[in-house]
């Protein structure tokens, strides 16, 4: 066998790994702020040699990356579940006080948090969360037009694109709400929120009127 070659069980190591890693550094975020947490910090709550991490990760930067691409692909798995339904409008209604009760768990918050004010100093920090960005709103935009097309409601590029905007505005403003008033009744609140969507991307949209 090749030297270089790895075995399933070898992946599947690595990644445990990789994974205890990305759990011990978020709480050293979350505890320390990015720059207040060492890889020391990280490797003790990780139970394992700042040299293991190494072997993993470059830097605290390539930690975050990790950190940043699995949110990413959580919301395509899960948006992958509304294109799949029967009426991806409504799939993308009903996720949505999952996704407010989500954002409001003070530890996900202050995660997400904590990598925002990061990438507002830190050049290449901003670049992983941009990127991410960008990728989610492509995705969002795309079912969205997909929904709303189904429905025969408008699919201008402005409605789109405003929709897409109000909604991450939306959505990542919970995360600072979860800061600012611990004691948000979630359920209520999710419901509620969950009803302001509704009329949102069920709306006429947002193209301007042709001049008089």
């Amino acid at each position: 066998m090749n030297a270089e070659a790895h075995t399933p069980a070898d992946c599947s190591r690595a990644e445990a790994r990789r994974a205890q890693i990305l759990a011990a550094a978020s709480d050293c975020f979350r505890a320390h702020g990015f720059h207040g947490a060492s890889i020391s910090q990280i490797s003790k709550s990780a139970g394992m040699s700042a040299g293991h991490i190494y072997h993993y990760f470059e830097n605290k930067e390539a930690i975050i990356a990790a950190i940043v691409a699995h949110d990413l692909d959580e919301l395509l798995t899960l948006s992958a579940t509304w294109r799949a339904a029967d009426d991806i409008l409504e799939a993308m209604i009903d996720g949505v006080a999952e996704g407010v009760k989500e954002n409001l768990e003070r530890g996900k918050a202050v995660l997400k948090l904590e990598i925002l004010a990061e990438a507002s100093r830190n050049p290449e920090i901003a670049v992983i969360v941009r990127n991410a960005s960008k990728c989610c709103n492509e995705n969002i935009t795309e079912i969205l037009r997909l929904a709303r097309g189904a429905k025969g409601l408008s699919t201008d590029d402005e409605t789109i694109t405003n929709m897409v905007e109000i909604l991450a505005t939306m959505f990542e403003g919970v995360l600072a709400r979860s800061v600012r008033n611990p004691d948000l009744d979630a359920d209520q609140f999710a419901d509620a929120f969950q009803s302001v969507v509704r009329s949102l991307i069920t709306g006429p949209g947002f193209a301007a009127s042709p001049p008089a």
